[in-house]
């Protein structure tokens, strides 16, 4: 269960993960501003954000494939969307159906996996968690090949990989539509859980006063919102600002981009496992304050081994947070509510996340991306300092 949950996060994070890199090229295809583009990231994210408390709270009530396979259903019908993208309005379309699907799958199958492990939470969490790295390396890859590395300076690795001349940056999402439509038709004959379904009853006021019962949850809670409006920013407009920024060609860019997710796939898992052994705060502020010092790197880098330097340490700093907050949030939750306390926790993460391309694509056009990595500085050591007086205090 764990391998095909993986699975299915891998494939619908390698949807997902395509938008970055190719945010150049639909820029300027699609004839859109990089503000009118953060905002429409902005949206995927909101809406993610929004349906993930009624996905894990209906989830528990229901059961969890009842909520697995619409989301399969609806990631499908959103990577269609953006594969005949002509006009920006498909393009919005696409994004917010891609939200819709993300919100839909990720807290079920999280909270399943929360059933079976529970010793072993924070590993089991971490593989399942590195199916999202394994997407973004696919997604770089991907955009490579349409954006045409060989002629992007990239040496024998652009060499490598394979140029397919007419390509635009629409025809990766076909793939990666068709597979998750069979991973859904599997999932389905698969399944040995009941499809229920019965009165809706959201609670959300029970669970938001449970969240924040305690100083430390609701500090917790602001760290972990303040460091995904980081990660929104960061993850969407990393390969745009190597092109516009660092002067990079858009093939370099994604190659970097890829670089982060080669780092997470074994960062994740190995921070899980670290987490069941040690205080999982404490693994939070060590992976915060290297990422820290990474974007620091990274803003003052200038030659190409540097800035590959500072994106695989901000990988290894950033990476290690995400099977820490889920088994934070999962370790407070009670047994009857599991994929409610996460959905709700995670809705206010990704709601933060959701103004990090926002901020990041003004900032930008107001001011410059120094500027704008600058306020992701101090926010990454806000959200670590949070943690820490937990840590402290406990």
């Amino acid at each position: 269960m764990l391998g095909s949950l993986a699975l299915g996060w891998a494939v619908l994070q390698l949807g997902r993960f395509l938008l970055s890199p190719l945010l150049p090229a639909i820029i300027d295809d699609l004839g859109i501003t990089t503000v009118a583009a953060g905002f429409v990231l902005g949206g995927f994210q909101a809406v993610y954000a929004i349906t993930q408390y009624p996905s894990g709270r209906l989830s528990d009530r229901f059961s969890r494939a009842a909520l697995i396979v619409p989301g399969l259903a609806a990631l499908t019908l959103a990577c269609l969307l953006l594969a005949s993208a002509v006009t920006p309005l498909l393009f919005v379309g696409g994004a917010l159906a891609l939200g819709l699907g993300k919100g839909l799958y990720a807290i079920p199958s999280r909270a399943l996996l929360s059933d079976l492990f529970v010793e072993r939470r924070g590993q089991a969490l971490g593989l399942y968690a590195a199916g999202t790295d394994v997407g973004g390396v696919l997604a770089s890859l991907a955009a490579l090949v349409v954006t045409g590395a060989g002629a992007a300076g990239l040496g024998p690795v652009g060499a490598l990989v394979p140029s397919v001349p007419g390509l635009t940056w629409r025809a990766p999402f076909f793939p990666v539509a068709a597979a998750l439509f069979v991973l859904g038709v599997i999932y389905v004959r698969w399944n040995r859980d009941p499809y229920r379904l019965g009165r809706m009853n959201l609670e959300l006021g029970a669970t938001v006063r449970r969240l924040g019962a305690t100083r430390g949850q609701r500090e917790a809670l602001v760290a972990f919102s303040i460091f995904f409006f980081v990660v929104g920013a960061w993850v969407n407009f990393l390969p745009t600002y190597l092109a516009q920024g660092k002067g990079t060609s858009e093939a370099l860019a994604a190659g970097l981009f890829a670089v982060m997710f080669v780092v997470g796939i074994g960062a994740k898992p190995l921070a899980g496992l670290v987490s069941d052994r040690f205080p999982r705060r404490a693994v939070g502020v060590a992976g915060l304050s290297l990422a820290v010092v990474a974007l620091a790197g990274l803003v003052l880098a200038s030659a190409l081994w540097a800035v590959t330097g500072a994106i695989v340490l901000f990988a290894l700093g950033y990476k290690s947070l995400f099977p820490v907050t889920d088994a934070v949030l999962l370790d407070a939750a009670p047994d009857g509510n599991t994929g409610g306390d996460l959905g709700a926790a995670r809705a206010l993460f990704q709601g933060a996340g959701a103004f990090g391309p926002v901020y990041m694509g003004s900032v930008a056009a107001l001011a410059n991306y120094t500027v704008a990595l600058a306020g992701l500085a101090v926010c990454l050591l806000a959200s670590a300092g949070l943690l820490a007086r937990g840590l402290l205090r406990d």
